[in-house]
């Protein structure tokens, strides 16, 4: 038996979901498409029946691929788990009443009953099974009340018999919430203060610059622990023998050692310096990049499960449109912070083809990943403020100038945001573990394979003469244009493959402070790396994406000569 879970965003689908299934969970592309959903397995009785978890949406009259790939899915299903908030019952009945007229057997779970009670709003639940005509059981995922009775009804799921009147869905919603529904009026609570408070257009800034210094903070700090004191450690009593041994055995030289081990520095390996694949290939990723990721996907993880992601999208709607986007394009950016895979993928949530265009190309430009932010860091955080404030005040002010200039001269519609506000919630904790697990070996899936990639092919065109003769090709250009050292065209080649990768190949090169933020930035902003580049192919077809290469390269030949001349002219 194949059951869908289906729903409207924030109605608590993923943490049902968690609660009904196990721990072996896939999160899958739905064929042809970007759109990702997940599927376990749970019990009935003695059977197992699948579970899919559907994308979110609001009508089965599609307005965007995810709405299109729940209906599409909805042919392959056997019975329907209806997820409904019920301290939003109105506005959740008009995909009920859509599904129920399909003929599907369904289950319809009122989840957030809890919320419902607090804010004074009483169901009838007995009444809305008989006008729905199929079987209505109340939950609370988080605390799991009801999710045994879910679990039971589900055999006894029945096609509803509701007939819909000549004047459509939404008269028949209000009939429905009329006999079904009582409100009565309470005092707000402090979450419901703090909700009104956090999209106030004066005190919603300010709560906003204080959740994203403390988000980074978090990530900084405990991104950088990880990293020394933990995985690098670990990193050196572990691999750092193993690594040795096989060196030995190899002879400590040729071409086969360059490739797997690298070059030993002073007589020994260099996980940072050394570039092989056994060494800085797996170094890199494991030890330097993996504790920041898993620290922005623990905070993104909770912002996104207590209801603040939907908040921080209305209130930064009017800057975002003044950039041809809307608030939700938010969430691509702050995604794309932690890598830009998964950021670009979810420009799906943008409705028009000028809005993914501008989207697509400002993360690839000016949003670097956490991998990339890591090395920066470890590049110019010697000089504080004045080297990282140099490289990322730069890609703050080219997202906001090319997103004003794209909207300008780019044809097409920014349309308004339409987003329900879900109220403040404790995450499920489980559910939320479940999802930094699925999204970081997502990250070592897509990550892994290329920077290893990236370190073979160096090794091999280093092998080849073609780094050098490449070096000798482009040394005047980036001498003279963005001032930096001919040993830098060999990192700019690499970026295309692997930006973190590049970075880390300028460590050993020697340059001043000038040339690191300049360096930098132009590794940031001129190409994203091949994984990326591949998404945003398939996401914005051939020709766009040839437009959003294009604004690449003259951007990167502006940004870096005005750069250049402008840490100069301060004597940087």
């Amino acid at each position: 038996m194949r059951i869908l879970l289906m729903g409207s965003p924030n109605v608590g689908k993923s943490a049902i979901f968690s609660r009904l299934t196990g721990t072996h969970v896939v999160a899958s592309n739905y064929p042809g498409t970007t759109v990702e959903f997940t599927r376990g397995k749970m019990k009935l009785g003695e059977q197992e029946a699948e579970l899919m978890d559907v994308p979110g949406a609001y009508t089965l009259e599609p307005t965007n691929r995810a709405e299109k790939v729940a209906v599409e899915m909805m042919e392959a299903g056997d019975v329907i788990i209806n997820v409904v908030d019920a301290t939003n019952l109105e506005r959740n009945l008009n995909l009920t009443l859509q599904l129920l007229q399909k003929g599907k057997p369904m289950v319809v779970a009122l989840n957030m009953w809890d919320e419902a009670i607090e804010h004074g709003i009483e169901i009838d639940t007995g009444e809305l099974e008989k006008q729905l005509g199929v079987p209505v059981v109340p939950t609370c995922a988080l605390s799991g009340e009801g999710i045994k009775s879910l679990t039971d009804s589900i055999n006894g799921a029945r096609p509803g018999q509701m007939e819909l009147g000549p004047e459509g869905i939404w008269p028949a919603v209000g009939e429905i919430v009329g006999k079904t529904q009582n409100i009565e009026h309470r005092h707000p609570t402090f979450r419901q203060e703090l909700s009104h408070a956090t999209v106030h257009p004066v005190i919603g800034p300010f709560i906003a610059l204080v959740v994203l210094f403390l988000s980074f903070a978090f990530v900084a700090y405990f991104g950088d622990w990880l990293h020394e004191d933990v995985m690098e450690e670990a990193f050196e009593f572990v691999w750092e023998p193993v690594a040795d041994g096989i060196s030995a055995a190899l002879g400590r030289e040729g071409v086969v050692h360059a490739v797997l081990i690298g070059e030993l520095i002073e007589g020994e390996i260099d996980f940072e310096e050394s570039f092989g694949l056994l060494t800085t290939g797996l170094f890199i990723p494991i030890a330097v990049i993996l504790p920041f990721i898993f620290c922005f996907y623990v905070v993104l993880s909770v912002l996104e499960d207590i209801g603040y992601l939907p908040r921080l999208g209305v209130l930064v709607d009017t800057l975002m449109h003044r950039l041809g986007l809307h608030g939700l394009s938010i969430v691509p950016m702050m995604l794309g912070l932690g890598c830009n895979v998964p950021g670009a993928l979810a420009g799906r949530v943008l409705e028009t083809r000028k809005e993914r265009f501008i989207a697509g190309t400002l993360l690839a430009i000016c949003v670097p990943c956490m991998a990339q932010i890591a090395m920066v860091v470890g590049l110019v955080g010697d000089a504080g403020m004045l080297g990282l404030g140099s490289v990322f005040l730069t890609l703050l002010i080219l997202w906001v100038a090319l997103g004003v200039l794209m909207k300008m001269f780019l044809k097409g519609k920014t349309p308004e945001i339409l987003v329900d506000i879900p109220p403040y919630r404790l995450p499920y904790w489980k559910s939320l573990a479940k999802k930094i697990y699925m999204r970081m070996s997502g990250f070592v899936r897509q990550a892994l394979p290329y920077v290893l990639l990236g370190v073979f092919v160096v090794q091999l065109l280093y092998a080849l003469g073609i780094i050098a003769l490449l070096d000798r090709a482009f040394t005047p250009v980036v001498q003279v244009l963005f001032g930096l050292p001919g040993e830098a065209v060999g990192a700019l080649i690499v970026g295309f493959l692997r930006k973190d990768v590049a970075v880390g190949m300028l460590a050993p090169v020697d340059m001043d402070l000038r040339q690191l933020i300049v360096a930098s930035v132009i590794l940031i902003i001129y190409f994203p790396c091949a994984a990326t580049f591949v998404v945003l192919f398939k996401e914005l077809g051939v020709r766009d994406m040839l437009k959003s290469a294009g604004i690449m390269i003259g951007v990167v030949i502006v940004v870096g000569t005005g750069l250049n001349l402008l840490l100069r002219a301060f004597g940087i």
